[in-house]
C-alpha cells in the first residue's frame, strides 16, 4: 500500500546493524560501537562474498564501512582523555 515509503534498494540486515551502531555511537557506547562495527563489517563481506548485493549497493554500503571505520578510528575508552587533566 505504500511502497513509495520503502527505501528502494537497501538491505534491511545492514541498515539494522547501522541502525544499531548508530544509536551506539550517539550515546557513547563506545565497545557496543565497535562491535558494531564488526558485525557490519564481516555481514557486508558475506553479502558480498554470496552475491546478494547489487553493484549499487555494494559500492553504498562499501563507502559507509569506510566513513564509519574512519569515524571510529579512536573511538574507544583507552583513547579516552580525562577532563580532569
Amino acid at each position: 500500500m505504500f511502497n513509495f515509503l520503502q527505501k528502494r534498494g537497501r538491505n534491511k540486515q545492514l541498515d539494522a546493524i547501522i541502525g544499531r551502531m548508530e544509536m551506539n555511537i550517539s550515546n557513547n557506547y563506545k565497545d557496543a560501537a565497535q562491535l558494531g562495527l564488526k558485525e557490519f563489517e564481516e555481514e557486508l563481506h558475506k553479502l558480498i562474498e554470496a552475491g546478494e548485493l547489487k553493484e549499487k549497493q555494494k559500492a553504498y554500503y562499501e563507502e559507509k564501512l569506510a566513513c564509519f571505520k574512519q569515524e571510529m578510528k579512536n573511538f574507544t575508552h583507552k583513547d579516552q582523555k580525562p577532563t580532569w587533566v
